[in-house]
C-alpha cells in the first residue's frame, strides 16, 4: 500500500510539473509571437512610408492593409487578460524597436526610387571629375552657381538609389573632402541613368 501511495504521489508530482512546463512554454511562445509579429508590423510600416514618398500609392495601400491586420492581431493578443503580464509589454516594445531597425535595413537594401547627387568640386577639379563620372556611365549636368568666394560649378547627377554608393566611391576616390549633398527625386523623366537606356525628355 505504501509503495502504491508513493507511486501515485510521484505520478501526480510529474504530471503537475509537466503542466507547469507546458504553461511556461505556451507563455514563451506567446512572447515570441508578439515580438516577431511586431517586428513584421513595423518593418512594413517603414516600407509603406518609403513607397508613399516614392509616389507608389497603390503598393503603399496594400502594404498598409497587411500592416494594420498584423497590428490588430498582435494588439488583441497583448490585451487578452489585461496588461498584468509585463512579459507581453516587454515583447511588444522590443518588437517595435527591432522592427524600426529591420525596416531601416530593408530600406537600404531595397534602395527604391531615384536620387540627385549634387557635387561642389574646386574649380580646378571640375573637368576631371566630370569626365570620371561620365566614364562610369553617369549623366552629369553642370550648373554655374555663386558662393561666398565667387562663381563655381555644381555637378548634378540623377541616378537610381542603388547606384549612389558607386557614384560616391568615384567621388571619394578622386577627392575625399569634396563637398556634396544628396536629395530624393520623387519623379523624373528623361536623362541618362546608369543601367537604363537614354530616355529623351519630353
Amino acid at each position: 500500500m505504501r509503495a502504491a501511495f508513493s507511486m501515485l504521489r510521484w505520478t501526480a508530482f510529474w504530471q503537475g510539473r509537466d503542466g507547469v512546463v507546458e504553461a511556461w512554454l505556451g507563455m514563451l511562445l506567446g512572447y515570441f509571437l508578439i515580438f516577431f509579429a511586431r517586428v513584421a508590423d513595423m518593418s512594413l510600416d517603414v516600407i509603406r512610408i518609403l513607397l508613399l514618398t516614392r509616389g507608389r500609392k497603390w503598393q503603399a495601400s496594400l502594404v498598409g492593409f497587411l500592416e494594420v491586420s498584423i497590428f490588430i492581431l498582435v494588439l488583441n493578443f497583448v490585451l487578452q487578460g489585461g496588461l498584468t503580464d509585463p512579459g507581453k509589454i516587454i515583447a511588444y516594445a522590443a518588437g517595435f524597436a527591432t522592427g524600426n531597425l529591420v525596416g531601416a535595413f530593408l530600406e537600404e537594401r531595397l534602395a527604391m526610387g531615384f536620387v540627385c547627387l549634387q557635387v561642389f568640386p574646386p574649380v580646378t577639379q571640375v573637368d576631371e571629375l566630370t569626365a570620371l563620372f561620365r566614364k562610369e556611365g553617369f549623366g552629369v549636368t553642370l550648373v554655374t552657381g555663386e558662393g561666398r568666394d565667387g562663381y563655381r560649378k555644381i555637378l548634378f547627377l540623377f541616378m537610381k538609389r542603388k547606384n549612389l554608393p558607386r557614384a560616391l566611391k568615384v567621388l571619394n576616390g578622386h577627392d575625399p573632402k569634396c563637398f556634396f549633398s544628396v536629395s530624393d527625386a520623387r519623379s523624373m523623366r528623361g536623362g541618362i541613368i546608369p543601367g537604363k537606356s537614354v530616355i529623351p525628355g519630353r
